[in-house]
C-alpha cells in the first residue's frame, strides 16, 4: 500500500464556527471541501516508512508549537459513504 505524509498549515476558527458545527450537527472542518494549504508532502510504500517520515515531520517547530499537522493518508483506501 502507498501512503502520503502532509504536513498542512492549521487553519483556525471562530468560536461562533464550533456553536454553528455543534447545532447542525456538521463538521467543523471538511478536507474534500476545503483542504488546508500544504506546507511539505512526502510519499512512502509501506506503513512504517509513512511513520517514521511522519515522525520526523512532527519535530518541525511548527508542528510542535500547533501551527502545523502531520497527517498519514493511505492512498488506497475505499471511500467510505456516509
Amino acid at each position: 500500500m502507498r501512503y502520503l505524509i502532509v504536513r498542512t498549515e492549521v487553519r483556525p476558527f471562530a468560536p461562533e464556527d464550533v456553536v454553528a458545527s455543534f447545532s447542525e450537527d456538521a463538521p467543523l472542518r471538511d478536507e474534500s471541501i476545503a483542504p488546508e494549504q500544504r506546507r511539505q508532502v512526502a510519499e512512502a510504500d509501506n506503513l512504517d516508512s509513512a511513520l517514521q517520515l511522519a515522525k520526523a515531520l512532527a519535530s518541525v517547530g511548527a508542528v510542535r508549537s500547533g501551527r502545523q499537522r502531520v497527517k498519514v493518508v493511505r492512498l488506497d483506501a475505499p471511500k467510505w459513504l456516509n
